[in-house]
């Protein structure tokens, strides 16, 4: 697909949070261990929940709706190095998606209650995907590049300003 092709997605819910603000938030759902948050998709797409309760955790893919632009080089949180941005998580990406394992807490019609919530409130829900270990825990060793070691402070660490407003 060349790099023209321009792609439309849009928005099949809202992810519902105790975070209104950036600064602060949590980096990632292991920062946000007990953070409960709802996931109110369109109400045509409640039969699209049927199921999913048999699965612990899914996969939500969002929009980083709050950023804008970005840098191929960025100083990701957990470390003070500079790294390629495809070696990071960071939110200003060519395009802003986000990707969050959370747990699955209750299904009540079209809104799934999580644990886990790591997003901006009112950030918009593009899909939902079951976690299935099978599928998705790789075989034999994994490598975590510059990560390695440094997922024990994930819990403590924040955001900051340093991927908030523009370039």
């Amino acid at each position: 697909m060349p790099s023209e092709t321009s792609i439309a997605l849009r928005p099949i819910g809202v992810i519902r949070t105790p975070y209104a603000a950036l600064e602060g938030m949590p980096i990632q759902p292991g920062g946000a261990r007990d953070s409960l948050g709802r996931v109110e998709l369109d109400p045509e797409l409640a039969p699209a929940l049927a199921d999913v309760d048999g699965f612990s955790h899914v996969y939500l893919i969002y929009c980083f709706h709050e950023s804008s632009g970005y840098k191929t080089t960025v100083t990701p949180y957990l470390d003070d190095t500079p790294r390629g941005l495809f070696a990071t998580r960071a939110p200003k990406r060519p395009n802003p998606i986000g990707l969050s394992v959370v747990e699955v807490v209750a299904i009540d019609g079209n809104v799934l209650t999580v644990r886990g919530a790591d997003m901006l409130d009112g950030t918009p829900l593009l899909d939902i995907k079951p976690y299935a270990p099978a599928f998705d825990a790789p075989a034999g060793p994994v490598r975590s590049g510059w990560l390695e070691g440094r997922g024990q402070t994930v819990g403590q660490t924040r955001s900051d300003d340093r991927f908030v407003g523009p370039n």
